[in-house]
Formats: C-alpha cells, sequence, structure tokens
C-alpha cells in the first residue's frame, strides 16, 4: 500500500507542561493513514481473511521511504509513528511486528511511503 510520508520526528511530538505527547501534526498522520487503511479494507474482498491473519501471528513490516531529498530526513525518523498508525488502522497491535526493513530513495515529484505487511511462520514456543 502506499501511504504519505509521515511528519519528520520534530514535528511528530509537543512538549506540555513537561511531558511529550503527540502533536496535533501527528495526529492527524495518524488518522489520516487509518482512514486509508479503511478504505483499502473496505474495497478489498480479501479483507475478512487478511485482518485473520495479521491477527493471529508474528508480522514483518517492510517500508520504502521515497522522500524529496536524500539530505533533509532520516530514514528511521518516520518508522515509529508510521508503524502505529497502520497497526492501530488494522486494529492490530504493533508489538506483533518482529522484523523490520526500512528503505530510503528519493522521489522529488512524488514523496510517499510504500508500505508492505507480511504474516510469518509462528515460531516454538519460548523456553
Amino acid at each position: 500500500m502506499t501511504l504519505p510520508v509521515p511528519p519528520s520526528i520534530n514535528h511528530q511530538y509537543a512538549t506540555v507542561n513537561g511531558r511529550r505527547l503527540l502533536s496535533s501534526t501527528g495526529r492527524a498522520y495518524k488518522a489520516q493513514v487509518g482512514r486509508q487503511m479503511w478504505v483499502m479494507l473496505a474495497q478489498s474482498p480479501c479483507a475478512p481473511s487478511f485482518r485473520e491473519r495479521v491477527r493471529s501471528g508474528p508480522l514483518a513490516l517492510s517500508i520504502r521511504f521515497f522522500f524529496s531529498t536524500s539530505l533533509r530526513r532520516d530514514l528511521d525518523g518516520g518508522l515509529k509513528i508510521a508503524q502505529d498508525a497502520i497497526c492501530e488502522g488494522l486494529d492490530v497491535n504493533d508489538n506483533r511486528i518482529i522484523e523490520t526493513h526500512l528503505y530510503k530513495h528519493v522521489d522529488k515529484t512524488n514523496p510517499r511511503i510504500e508500505v508492505s505487511l507480511s504474516c510469518l511462520p509462528a515460531s516454538s514456543p519460548e523456553s
């Protein structure tokens, strides 16, 4: 799926009375991604089986960041908010993601992120 580039880390959080909180920009991003996830699932005939699969085992997340320039953004600065937004949109706890892949590209005319969420084989029970 293709989603908007998350706000920079400097715009994701605000300090209010000494506490770090998600900023209005961060909340707006998460709401936008949530709406896009809902629309995507509503249009997919595979949505029920997909939801069941992502809720039943470990997951791998791959994000390709396409920035307008390579120098202004760190690769990992958008990971947490994008991961949270995607998982909240799917109603999945993000602690289920046990593998993450990040890639950085430049696309001056079409900044975006391209996301892939995969179900991994269940591992053996912990000792």
